[in-house]
């Protein structure tokens, strides 16, 4: 991380002004036809993926059988596939290679969130049983990230493409870090572009920064006693928390604009006439600067001892993750959307317009403009726009250059994180969205590995933008991946 911020900043601005345009041209019409079949052929098997791993809804570090399903559709597609790289059982590398050329690689999520299990329908119905649902559409993502490798493996190999393709199969982005510790261990060193998209409620290729966290888990060590018979004799880890996240909230009127703290107890005693000898606070902090998050982790650090010394309590914390802001690429925004203005995008049909006009019904303010075949204009924000989101794949941008899109797989107005998203993530709605993805990919990796002149204008920019002084060091330091930072929230342990 560079040691001063400013100076990041200052560099990220001045590349969007300062690289060249790319020289070469685009795919022309007989290449983009041939990518285009072959990604449309991969729908049928896309879409089955997308729905199993969908109804597998497994969270972060614990998808075994969704990153099993996507490995073995490559491993038939006639790529070379590794699995638990980086110490996460269930991350894999898959790689298919013909001779010299660009590396090319696409990532590929796969986790659900704890408590949004939901049907396929546009009305709020649970399913019961069910601990964890797809509320970020990461199931679509995974699948149309393997088929889109998929048919650039397949175009490799009719037309004698020269380069690799590969697909990394990242667990636990909802939190759990997992592309830091990919990063970390160097298996990105030899790529020359990655690629990402993400599930959403437009077809839009914008780049823009996002927000860099810390997260962690803060844990309160008491001593039970009956809480009526004898208070005096206990000292109550619930407290502990308590007067910590009290020192939380005052400390947000004493921090940089656009800090986010939010929390959640995720353990806060078993009986109410017990006093809890043991409490547990699940806690982030972002912001657009990985070192105003640093510092007021650091801050958070100082709630956490105070508290433990004003309850007559103990505490210790956990770093469960940590991930950089974006490092957005102008460069490579324009080449992603060109291939998404070459995409066909299918209208969505009556059946599908209803399903999206009837969950529309439940959004507050003016009703979205549902059609699925709108293309947002691409704009380039740098550091001037940041999402509000944070994302893993930011500790791939500062490693690599990266270029990301959405496509509408959610109705339109949508909130992430959402019964709604869950709902859109397994229905045809989604399904359809994952296909303009699908090909988008698929065009923007088969021009990358023929275009040198691009591969090396995005290369120009993104060294321009991170600054020759940077040392990536990871925000979750030397610890290993977390496997178990889901624990009790998916009540799968």
């Amino acid at each position: 991380m560079p040691s001063i911020v400013s100076r990041r900043i200052a560099a990220m601005l001045l590349a969007t002004v300062a690289v060249a345009p790319a020289t070469a041209a685009p795919l022309d019409a007989q290449q983009t036809a041939q990518i285009l079949k072959l990604a449309q052929a991969q729908a049928p098997a896309m879409d089955k993926a997308a729905l199993a791993i969908w109804n597998f809804a497994e969270v972060g570090y614990q998808e075994q059988r969704s990153s099993a399903l996507l490995q073995a559709q490559l491993k038939s597609s006639g790529f070379t596939v590794t699995p638990g790289v980086a110490g996460m059982p269930t991350a894999f590398v898959a790689s298919y290679r013909n001779g010299d050329g660009p590396v090319i690689a696409i990532l590929a999520e796969f986790d659900a969130l704890p408590g949004l299990a939901q049907t396929a329908d546009p009305v709020r119905t649970p399913i019961a049983g069910q601990r964890a649902g797809h509320g970020c559409g990461h199931n679509l993502f995974g699948a149309a990230s393997a088929a889109a490798a998929i048919a650039v493996r397949n175009w490799m190999v009719a037309q004698g493409v020269k380069g690799e393709i590969r697909v990394y199969g990242t667990p636990a982005e909802e939190g759990g870090s997992g592309k830091v510790y990919l990063v970390r261990d160097g298996l990105f060193k030899d790529v020359d572009v990655t690629l990402h998209w993400h599930p959403g409620s437009t077809n839009d290729a914008s780049q823009t920064s996002s927000l860099a966290n810390i997260s962690g888990k803060f844990r309160f060590h008491g001593v039970a006693a009956h809480a009526a018979a004898a208070p005096d004799r206990g000292r109550s880890a619930l407290d502990g928390v308590q007067v910590m996240t009290t020192a939380v909230e005052f400390l947000r009127e004493h921090v940089p604009d656009g800090t986010r703290i939010h929390y959640v107890i995720t353990n806060g005693g078993k009986a109410p006439n017990v006093v809890p000898d043991f409490a547990e606070l699940y806690l982030y902090v972002r912001h657009g600067d990985p070192q105003v998050v640093k510092d007021v982790w650091a801050r958070v650090l100082k709630a956490a001892e105070g508290a433990a010394i004003a309850t007559g309590t103990t505490t210790d914390h956990e770093i469960t993750g940590g991930v950089y802001s974006l490092l957005p690429n102008e460069t490579l925004m324009k080449a992603m959307d060109e291939s998404l203005h070459a995409v066909p995008i299918t209208p969505w049909s009556d059946g599908e317009q209803a399903f999206a006009t009837k969950i529309a019904q439940g959004f507050a303010g003016k009703p979205a403009v549902l059609d699925a075949t709108v293309i947002e204009t691409a704009t380039f924000r740098g550091t001037g726009g940041l999402s509000q989101g944070s994302t893993d794949v930011s500790d791939v941008s500062w490693t690599v250059p990266t270029v990301g899109l959405s496509t509408m797989t959610y109705v339109p107005g949508t909130p992430g994180h959402s019964w709604q998203a869950t709902a859109a993530a397994g229905s045809p709605v989604g399904l359809k969205g994952a296909r303009t993805a699908a090909e988008t990919l698929a065009l923007t990796a088969g021009r990358l590995l023929v275009d040198r002149d691009l591969v090396a204008a995005a290369k120009q920019e993104f060294q321009k933008a991170r600054g020759d002084d940077f040392v990536y060091k990871a925000m979750v330091g030397d610890r290993k991946p977390p496997l178990d930072y889901r624990k009790d929230s998916a009540g799968s342990e």
